[in-house]
């Protein structure tokens, strides 16, 4: 959660006299985006103000009367330039109208709309609070961000595609920045100057492309192109009845999943690092997009995709797997002389056995799903143990509190790391209304939690993390009621297929 936006949750701001009033019932509109958060209304034409998942703690405009494509509209960074807006603006409406206004006309519109004692008031106490300042060229702030946001991000109901058509996309021009994705970007910077690579090379039992670099301002950026057979494809999605009209996750539990994304041919896990010059350069952060030749007719491809596979003259029959990294550069920008790329899998987790511990002394066999190495696991101790609500630090959500722990031991000392965690999935949170005397009531924007939390799931095993000589601790999904009966676990295996492997690019 926005830090800014959880400290005004705290201190019960109200935001209705600038325009931003809660409901109890924040009943979406057929263009609210999927995932968005709401938190304030206009109180006109069903004008409302959000957050949406993915996109951090941007704060965005949805507005119901506007025509297609203009419901809705990114307004700032994050609540806290929100806020310094509406202390430049005095209200909500410049804020959300300003996409229809030039400069000279959004200065008219507060000139004539200037803030009332009680919007000072609130204002006031805004500034005052947060200690903040007013946005000093919100006209310009607002304008520069929307020109530079990637509408085509944003997801929608089915019942928004029904009653509003998106206008046919056009291609942009392609242009790679060190903090962009594919086509987009935040910023100021310039785009990088491309340096031509066609390379080609076999790893890990598949084929890759990397058709360029770009050398930006900040660093280096990389395009790494992985190819998926055809019939592979259509043989995983038949196994798993996957159908792009559905939820490929309906139904289905965190086992399954895992286990599908690791027979899918259009994921892989990697990990590329560079020599330049001699010099290592690890990557700061990356994007993909993923080209799929087999989704039946009648279904839209994700468009970047299809744009980065024409752009870079791809074989469309296959598909691929496109990665966008950014590297860093090591002090100031080099002249690139020599360019060497390292490929490193990333470790992948494969569900292993299951097991029903009873009580301290069970002792369980469990076998690695690769190599078929036996291992013994001996419980220690097993007790259901309740977590303080303060460990979660939220005043918006109850969270549940209720786990079984588990102490154990393996033997021997496995040299991967294995994850022990609870079969079934845990309570959800409930969010905490501002103004609900009923008290909390559950919501399905929360994600499954846990006391201590890994990558995928509430519950694992941190060797490095033991409460003994080689003693390790699990703990179960959490709940609101104490648990009874017995968990049943899951053990999970780290594991890295092939070698690491180095290829010269320039």
């Amino acid at each position: 959660m926005d830090k800014t936006f959880e400290k005004f949750l705290r201190r019960g701001i109200d935001l209705a006299p600038v325009g931003a009033m809660r409901r109890a019932d924040n009943a979406p509109y057929f263009c609210t985006p999927k995932g968005a958060s709401i938190f304030g209304w206009a109180g006109v034409d069903g004008i409302h103000f959000c957050f949406i998942r993915g996109f951090g703690g941007m704060v965005f405009a949805v507005s119901p009367m506007n025509s297609a494509p203009d419901y809705v509209r990114p307004l700032a960074e994050n609540f806290e330039d929100f806020l310094r807006l509406l202390l430049a603006c005095g209200d909500t409406a410049p804020l959300e109208q300003a996409w229809m206004f030039d400069q000279e006309q959004f200065d008219v519109f507060l000139r004539d709309n200037p803030p009332t004692k009680e919007q000072e008031k609130t204002l006031s106490e805004i500034a005052e609070v947060f200690r903040l300042v007013p946005m000093e060229r919100p006209w310009a702030y607002i304008h520069a961000l929307q020109a530079g946001f990637d509408y085509s991000k944003i997801k929608y109901s089915e019942d928004f595609y029904d009653l509003a058509p998106a206008p046919e996309p056009q291609k942009p021009e392609w242009k790679v920045y060190f903090d962009g994705g594919f086509w987009g970007h935040h910023g100021r910077d310039r785009a990088g100057t491309e340096i031509p690579l066609g390379v080609e090379f076999t790893w890990a039992e598949r084929r890759w492309v990397v058709p360029a670099a770009y050398a930006c301002a900040k660093g280096l950026v990389v395009d790494f192109c992985m190819r998926a057979e055809p019939a592979e494809i259509r043989r995983f999605m038949e196994k798993w009845d996957l159908d792009p009209a559905r939820d490929s996750s309906e139904n289905r539990t965190r086992e399954q999943q895992m286990r599908m994304e690791l027979e899918n041919p259009l994921c892989f896990d990697f990990r590329p690092r560079l020599e330049l010059n001699g010099k290592t350069l690890r990557p700061s952060h990356g994007y993909s997009v993923c080209f799929n030749p087999c989704v039946p007719e009648g279904f839209t491809m994700e468009l970047e995709a299809k744009w980065a596979v024409d752009h870079y003259g791809l074989d469309e029959s296959y598909g691929w797997v496109v990665c966008r990294n950014a590297f860093p550069w090591c002090g100031r920008r080099p002249a690139i002389k020599t360019l060497r790329l390292t490929m490193e899998q990333q470790p992948v987790r494969v569900p292993g056995p299951h097991f029903t511990a009873h009580q301290a002394g069970d002792r369980f066999r469990l076998s690695h799903p690769v190599s078929g190495k036996t291992y013994d696991l001996t419980v220690q101790e097993l007790e259901g143990k309740t977590i303080s609500a303060k460990s979660f630090g939220s005043d918006r959500w109850f969270y549940p509190t209720n786990t079984v722990a588990m102490v154990y031991t393996l033997s021997p000392e496995p040299e991967e790391r294995v994850l022990i965690c609870d079969c079934a999935e845990g309570d959800r949170p409930l969010e905490i209304g501002p103004k609900d005397p009923a008290g909390p009531t559950a919501t399905n924007s929360a994600a499954v939690i846990g006391f201590i939390v890994g990558a995928d799931g509430p519950t694992a095993v941190f060797p490095g993390g033991s409460l003994g000589e080689k003693r390790h601790a699990a703990f179960s999904s959490l709940h609101f009621e104490q648990v009874t009966g017995d968990v049943e676990w899951r053990a999970d295996f780290m594991i890295r297929q092939f070698e690491e492997a180095s290829f010269p690019l320039l």
